[in-house]
């Protein structure tokens, strides 16, 4: 890895801490980085989720005022991102590369298009909460289950699925929502890189620039996150989307 490759790989992981907190789109930034840079997608993601953790935390932490009186709720559907991911991650392991190389663009498309749509899919929760269950209820858990899964096989934008379902299911600010996803993306990528770290090909040079980056994303993105334009954040999100597709298409 040269240098420039070394410093791009860091930035990416500055960008993606800081979005992680806000959106939860930041791997579509640190994944096509390191594909970019020359390492194996497979590699790349699982490097890409061990060093997005400590940005999963300090995203988390800097929510904890909005956190508070969350922590039965957070129990509960944690065991289902809990066990999700460790689903997930499995299927990344065990599935043949071939088959992440043909699924991975298409969830890239499709994170790209969440990310657009986060506005309208805010504008139906706001229709949504006053019908809400106050906790949640089986088809919660179900949905961050699911998101778990998602988030352990590869988990761009899954902060945007996780804040779509809280948002549906619970009668809550949406602060108090983010703040909800931030501790679950946080379980999901944990879970996921405990697996990883113990039976997958790791680049650990990789894993140290994207977790100093997103450490430094994390905060700066729970501190100021909100202040940024969405529309030229979203705009920059689907623009590195679609390089990465291209490049994983087209190689």
């Amino acid at each position: 890895m040269t240098p420039w490759e070394a410093v791009a790989i860091f930035a990416a992981g500055v960008g993606a801490g800081g979005i992680n907190a806000v959106v939860g789109s930041g791997s579509l930034i640190t994944f096509p980085t390191m594909v970019a840079v020359g390492l194996p997608p497979i590699v790349a993601n699982v490097s890409n989720n061990i060093g997005l953790v400590p940005g999963s935390l300090t995203g988390a932490l800097g929510y904890r005022a909005e956190l508070k009186g969350q922590r039965e709720r957070l129990l509960r559907l944690g065991t289902g991102s809990v066990v999700g991911s460790l689903i997930g991650g499995v299927l990344l392991l065990f599935l043949p590369a071939s088959t992440f190389n043909v699924i991975v663009p298409i969830l890239i498309g499709l994170a790209c298009v969440l990310v657009v749509l986060q506005p309208k899919l805010n504008g139906w929760l706001n229709a949504w909460r006053e019908h809400a269950h106050p906790h949640g209820g089986p088809w919660l858990w179900l949905g961050v289950f699911a998101a778990g899964v998602y988030g352990g096989y590869f988990g761009a934008a899954q902060g945007v699925l996780l804040i779509g379902l809280l948002g549906i299911f619970l009668d809550d600010d949406l602060q108090r929502v983010n703040a909800a996803k931030n501790v679950l993306s946080l379980l999901v990528n944990a879970t996921a890189a405990v697996l990883f770290i113990m039976i997958a090909e790791v680049d650990w040079i990789a894993v140290l620039l994207v977790a100093a980056g997103a450490t430094i994303g994390g905060f700066l993105g729970a501190r100021v996150g909100r202040r940024l334009p969405a529309p030229v954040l979203r705009g920059f999100i689907v623009c590195v989307g679609v390089a990465a597709i291209i490049k994983l298409v087209y190689g």
